[in-house]
């Protein structure tokens, strides 16, 4: 089979993490968490106090530091799984919080972020063999990618996904709160001015909701042999 890109957008706490992750381990392919390093920007900018209690970013500061600014991975022992570094720093459990859930699209909606982490991302993925998931994969990233997935499910099925998530993590959470902060992400990614979340015209749509994790990987599997075979 050819080596191929593979690009899985969709909205927040759709699992596509997850089923990255999988696919990629599978498949013996290199994995690529776009979300975690817009988290990371997020949690740099809060702790530099770029980002207001009304949840406004100086933008001027973060755009002045973003050529200061790394994000990479490194694969967890324990785990097998890549966990994310910020400036050589392992913030894989920090950019996990509520806190920064909560800040994070507004900081993935601003030009000169997406353009810095864009242009990392496609030196990731220069080489194929890639699974990379976000928002803007397939329409921004790469839109070339042999194989898009468009990721979606309700609201209340990811909030709840989220809420478990975190619980498993010992992270203290509100599914009430965590409902609120999926229902607001889904407006600003989608309206956003530079590369909102919308589906790629050639991209296959999953509606997760209703599946279990070995259904959806199946699923997956399929697709990804069917167009490297092509």
């Amino acid at each position: 089979m050819k080596k191929i890109t593979i690009a899985i957008d969709g909205y927040s706490s759709c699992g596509k993490s997850t089923m990255a992750k999988n696919l990629a381990r599978e498949i013996g392919y290199i994995y690529i968490d776009t979300g975690a390093m817009y988290r990371a920007v997020t949690l740099y900018a809060l702790r530099r106090g770029q980002i207001t209690v009304n949840r406004t970013v100086k933008s001027i500061e973060l755009e002045r530091e973003m050529p200061l600014i790394t994000v990479s991975f490194t694969i967890n022992r324990e785990t097998g799984q890549p966990d994310t570094l910020l400036n050589g720093e392992n913030v894989e459990q920090q950019i996990r919080t509520m806190e920064v859930s909560n800040n994070v699209s507004q900081i993935a909606a601003l030009p000169f972020v997406r353009e810095a982490l864009v242009a990392q991302q496609q030196r990731m993925g220069a080489n194929k063999s890639v699974v990379m998931d976000g928002r803007d994969i397939g329409t921004v990233v790469f839109p070339d990618a042999e194989l898009k997935i468009f990721v979606t499910a309700s609201a209340e099925v990811r909030a709840q996904r989220r809420f478990d998530e975190l619980k498993a993590k010992g992270i203290s959470a509100d599914y009430s709160d965590i409902l609120k902060n999926v229902q607001e992400r889904d407006y600003i990614d989608s309206h956003r001015e530079v590369s909102p979340l919308r589906k790629a015209s050639d991209a296959i749509e999953l509606d997760n909701s209703q599946l279990t994790i070995d259904q959806q990987q199946a699923w997956l599997l399929q697709q990804y042999q069917r167009a490297a075979a092509e």
